[in-house]
């Protein structure tokens, strides 16, 4: 739409003249500009907010008061977070009472009528020190179970290699002791206890539940290797093997020398008859 078609058909204002558009087909004269929408409104200063002009307020606290001087369109959060440096007072701990009614930390001073030299005054919010010192809690405890699950996730993590080293053994025929693996089993269980032990939520119980599944699965691994784990008879029965092969005689050497030593002992009694 054609923006001095628009100027033309603005409503009329009663008691307010706005100028007629600059020639060329401008859309801002004496100090008037449309905006997107095409509202025509007065035109603002790129630099206006330099020449806001700061103020000074009067804040008591206690028994004792403060003189702030900060920009007379600052908010009233703005102001909360100079008074915490003042007071030693948290931000989210105070509540800042003007005129009998307590003012939101996003209202503006100029709107809410603060002026040079207005008195304001500071309450400290015990719910919420309360609430925020809950919080703090809650997070000094996620943070300390988030370290605790990470060092039992070390441990885990070099009892796995073990459990890797003793699966290839008995895959190749040795045997483990099953002391071994029994302390292997404890080892993960106590790891399992500590676990079961932190009180997490949010993504700190997912590590938790995380770690939990490794140390059953690696549980499950160790009670199946202890099922193919070898036997000591036959353990022995294969070292016997090893050590014995080539000393003893082959069973066809056995033979004819049997059959040597019973004809030998069959003539030497013929010879003894006779």
């Amino acid at each position: 739409m054609n923006k001095d078609y628009m100027l033309k058909m603005r409503p009329k204002i009663p008691g307010v003249s706005c100028p007629s558009p600059a020639r060329g087909g401008g859309s801002e004269a004496g100090g008037w500009e449309v905006r997107p929408g095409g509202m025509f409104v007065q035109k603002r200063s790129k630099d206006s907010r330099t020449h806001v002009p700061n103020i000074k307020v009067n804040v008591k606290y206690g028994s004792s008061y403060h003189e702030i001087i900060l920009s007379s369109q600052a908010s009233f959060g703005e102001l909360k977070k100079m008074l915490g440096g003042a007071t030693g007072l948290h931000p989210q701990d105070q509540k800042l009472i003007f005129k009998d009614k307590e003012r939101d930390s996003k209202a503006f001073l100029d709107v809410a009528g603060v002026k040079d030299g207005s008195k304001i005054l500071l309450i400290e919010d015990e719910l919420s020190k309360e609430r925020r010192c809950v919080e703090s809690r809650k997070n000094a405890t996620m943070e300390k179970a988030s370290n605790d699950i990470a060092s039992i996730r070390f441990e885990v993590d070099k009892l796995a290699k073990q459990v890797t080293a003793i699966e290839l053994e008995i895959n190749g025929g040795k045997r483990v002791e099953d002391i071994v693996l029994l302390n292997m089993i404890e080892s993960f269980m106590i790891q399992l206890i500590k676990l079961d032990a932190i009180s997490a939520d949010g993504d700190v119980k997912l590590q938790r539940r995380t770690q939990v599944k490794r140390v059953q699965k690696y549980i499950e691994i160790l009670d199946v290797v202890k099922v193919r784990n070898p036997s000591i008879c036959k353990v022995q029965l294969q070292q016997q093997q090893k050590m014995y092969k080539g000393q003893l005689p082959s069973f066809q050497e056995q033979r004819k020398q049997g059959s040597l030593n019973f004809t030998t002992n069959k003539v030497q009694m013929k010879w003894e008859t006779f």
